[in-house]
């Protein structure tokens, strides 16, 4: 059956190519991935799938769905399309989306002789605002057995972890005064602002290492011989697993009133992006994929990175058995969200390296299906 993949694969590699290079040269930020959505479900149409758009109230967001009318396991490939203000698809996202989608078309080719469903979902605003989140609040992963992605990078990883993330927005208001006539009729809000950053600077010593707080000042005033009577601050707030990152938060929250309090200010506390929770890999499917990608000639796969940033497909991973794992565009030491990794993802190599991602994932959800063995030991691990 794997070979039958390698040959459908060449039916539509040419195809697959196309769209990723669309991709690139139309990139379009979260939430706002119109035209890539289009692209991505007309294919998925075109090769039998039954496509709703628009679900988790989320209208770039969509669930393309192909079913053998016979018994056997759901597996879903989670595509990603939006871009990065200014670099594009600096974080790869073109590849992304074309690979889950032309895993479920490639795995569709056989599903009907070995049984099952495959679903690709189109999940928006992985930078910013990421539909997973919505996606596993909401039930849609709930008759799905194994969740799947592969992400571009400088060199072929394992599944790892992921950071769980909150997004707090700080508003304080104050009061208008002229700074130098009648400071003292004023409640500076940037003040407060200053004095929330100086308590988390101080909190930085008191909390475990794998913790990351960092944030900028959206708004401090208008003019300067006018005290400020608004003040904004954004911050991420990240750690290892999300029982710490609550602790955190906590400590934050109680800083931003305690700074209020100082100042005199009032303070209204927000989350201005969805919350990420860590990845929590599944080994027993990351090993099905790391042996299915070296079977398509990828020649290294380096252990999983340790987690520095936040991904949306954590969420997915507590709700579903799921692995995030990296694709090498063998290029070491390249560094995503730059100019250099978006050119990088439509090369003639990384056509190639595309290829094999698509094979790979494909592989695995057929293993997942005909294996039923593998199938239950990847349950086995995600209920432990």
């Amino acid at each position: 059956m794997k070979s039958d993949l390698k040959e459908h694969l060449q039916g539509i590699q040419e195809k697959l190519v196309e769209i990723s290079k669309h991709l690139y040269h139309n990139p379009e930020l979260g939430d706002q991935e119109y035209k890539s959505m289009k692209l991505l479900t007309d294919f998925l149409e075109e090769q039998g799938f039954t496509v709703e758009k628009g679900i988790v109230d989320r209208p770039t967001a969509f669930q393309a769905t192909y079913d053998s009318k016979k018994d056997g396991p759901t597996i879903a490939y989670l595509a990603e399309y939006d871009a990065l203000p200014e670099v594009g698809h600096a974080c790869g996202h073109n590849m992304i989306g074309t690979m889950s989608t032309g895993a479920g078309v490639l795995l569709s080719k056989v599903i009907d002789e070995i049984g099952g469903r495959v679903v690709v979902l189109g999940t928006p605003a992985e930078e910013t605002n990421g539909a997973k989140v919505d996606m596993a609040e909401q039930g849609t992963f709930k008759d799905i057995d194994a969740a799947m992605m592969v992400h571009p990078a400088d060199q072929s990883y394992e599944s790892g972890e992921s950071l769980a993330m909150d997004a707090i927005q700080f508003e304080y208001r104050g009061k208008t005064s002229h700074a130098a006539a009648s400071p003292e009729e004023g409640i500076n809000a940037l003040d407060a602002v200053i004095q929330l950053f100086n308590g988390i600077n101080a909190l930085r010593q008191h909390v475990r290492s794998d913790v990351r707080i960092h944030g900028i000042i959206t708004e401090g005033g208008k003019a300067a011989n006018v005290v400020p009577d608004k003040a904004v601050a954004q911050f991420y707030v990240r750690s290892k697993d999300r029982e710490y990152l609550d602790v955190v938060v906590s400590k934050v929250k109680d800083i931003a009133d305690g700074a209020a309090r100082m100042t005199g200010a009032k303070v209204k506390i927000s989350n201005y992006e969805l919350s990420y929770d860590n990845m929590v890999t599944n080994k027993t499917m990351s090993e099905a994929f790391s042996k299915n990608l070296l079977e398509t000639g990828v020649q290294q796969i380096h252990k999983a990175k340790k987690g520095s940033g936040s991904i949306d497909m954590g969420n997915v991973s507590h709700v579903v058995p799921a692995i995030h794992p990296y694709l090498g565009l063998d290029s070491p030491g390249l560094v995503a969200h730059t100019r250099e990794f978006a050119e990088t993802t439509i090369t003639p190599n990384s056509h190639k390296i595309l290829g094999q991602g698509v094979l790979a994932l494909a592989m695995t959800g057929n293993d997942l299906i005909v294996e039923k063995e593998l199938l239950e030991a990847v349950k086995k691990e995600f209920n432990s």
